[in-house]
Order: C-alpha cells, then sequence, then structure tokens
C-alpha cells in the first residue's frame, strides 16, 4: 500500500498505525518529527504532478483542508481520493477508523482506543464559560457554526458565542469581539500563531488562554492527550 496524505492529522494517524505506508505528504504535516516522505506542497496547493509520480494506491483528504478542484485533478489522473468529513469528536473516531482501515490495517490501533478512553472518561463541566476563538488575524476571523474545534471545546466547558454565525469562520471586527463580553478568549497557535505577545493585547482585561493548535483543531493520535492538555491550558487562564 502507498499512501499520499493531504492532511497534517491524517497523516500522523497513517504513520502511527501503518508504518511504511506512507509516500507522501504535505509541507505542515510535521508529525512524526520524522516522518521522512516526499513533501508534495501545502494543503491548499499541493503538486498535483508531484502526487501523480509518487503512483500512490490511495490519496487521503478532507473536504475542509483540501480544494475539490484539486481532489478532482487527482481523480481525472486516475487516483483513488478517499476525502473525510471532521464536524465533530464522535465523527472524528468513525473517520479515523475508516481512514486507517482504508490503509491496510486489519487490527484497530491501540491509540486510537485511547483516544476515544479519554474523552469518554471525561466529566461533565462543573461550570460552564463563553468564549471568542480567533483562529487569525489581519483580518480577524473566528470559530464559527459546525466546527470540530468547536465540539472539542464544548465538550470541555466552553460555548464559544459565535457557534450559531452563519459561516463556520466568520471575519468580526475586533472591537465586535470585544463587545460580545466573553469570559474568555482562546488562542490557539494554528492556523495563526498566537503567541503570549500576539494576540492577548488586542483583548485588554479578558482572560486569554493559549492553546496548543494541534490538541484543539487535529483529529488524530493527538486526541488522547488533548483533553488533558486543553483542561490544563484552560484554567491557567483564570489563575
Amino acid at each position: 500500500m502507498r499512501v499520499v496524505s493531504l492532511v497534517p492529522s491524517l497523516t500522523e494517524a497513517i504513520a502511527r498505525s501503518a508504518p511504511g505506508a506512507l509516500v507522501g505528504a504535505t509541507d505542515w504535516c510535521t508529525h512524526p518529527a520524522d516522518l521522512d516522505v516526499t513533501r508534495i506542497g501545502g494543503t491548499k496547493n499541493p503538486k498535483l504532478d508531484r502526487i501523480a509520480a509518487l503512483a500512490p494506491d490511495l490519496v487521503i483528504a478532507n473536504e475542509e483542508e483540501n480544494r475539490e478542484p484539486d481532489l478532482a485533478a487527482l481523480r481525472d489522473a486516475g487516483l483513488r481520493v478517499l476525502v473525510t468529513e471532521v464536524r465533530d469528536v464522535p465523527q472524528a473516531f468513525r473517520e479515523l477508523a475508516r481512514v486507517v482501515e482504508a490503509c491496510g490495517v486489519s487490527v484497530r490501533p491501540r491509540w486510537l482506543d485511547e483516544a476515544e478512553e479519554a474523552w469518554s472518561a471525561l466529566e461533565p463541566p462543573a461550570r460552564r464559560t463563553t468564549a471568542v476563538v480567533p483562529i487569525w488575524r489581519r483580518p480577524w476571523m473566528v470559530l464559527g457554526r459546525d466546527t470540530f474545534a468547536g465540539d472539542v471545546l464544548s465538550r470541555l466547558g466552553v460555548d464559544h458565542l459565535y457557534a450559531g454565525h452563519e459561516d463556520r469562520y466568520p471575519k468580526v471586527a475586533l472591537e465586535d469581539l470585544r463587545a460580545a463580553a466573553p469570559d474568555l478568549i482562546v488562542l490557539p497557535d494554528e492556523p495563526y500563531r498566537f503567541t503570549p505577545d500576539d494576540g492577548p493585547e488586542a483583548f485588554p482585561g479578558l482572560p486569554c488562554a493559549l492553546v496548543s493548535g494541534r490538541h484543539l483543531t487535529w483529529y488524530g493520535p493527538s486526541l488522547a492527550e488533548a483533553p488533558r492538555a486543553l483542561g490544563e491550558a484552560l484554567r491557567a487562564a483564570f489563575r
């Protein structure tokens, strides 16, 4: 089995579950750190000729991460493309199981069981917190409706204020974000790399939780660590 992955979190899942199957991955596929495969460009601008030259048996993609015209071109080139859709935590587990099975894995990976156990063992939140979750600045963009990251936060007791917006990642003026008066600002380090010096200063007087984007937005082995890692970062914002 020869697999090309166009999704960083799924790259990590495949590498853990089917060692040796990956022959290509995007420039943004950072996990595992020692991954040694052909790089085929970005998630939004993959080098299609390079992918075809690898002669993969399967290309793994995602309906949000990757562009349909690129996926259509790969299919037209005779390649099999598996497209995932992940909008909440249960769907992530179903899609991960489908991906690893498509990659020829006959035994369910232990990490997948551990990840499901970590989320099923969550205690109901003692209290709920409202939040704004920027994912970009210049312009400011935030989590909107129907997102995996929004579901992750909801399960940890955080209700983001734009969950009912008509857009999944709306652009919102900074003054409107402040006026929404959330209890908390959640600042991930991807896709925009918010840091202690880049992000919190825009929200004076509001607690800011700097969180790992990998734990907030990736669906793969990191899901096993995500409840603990995110929970600690959220609690630290109120200390």
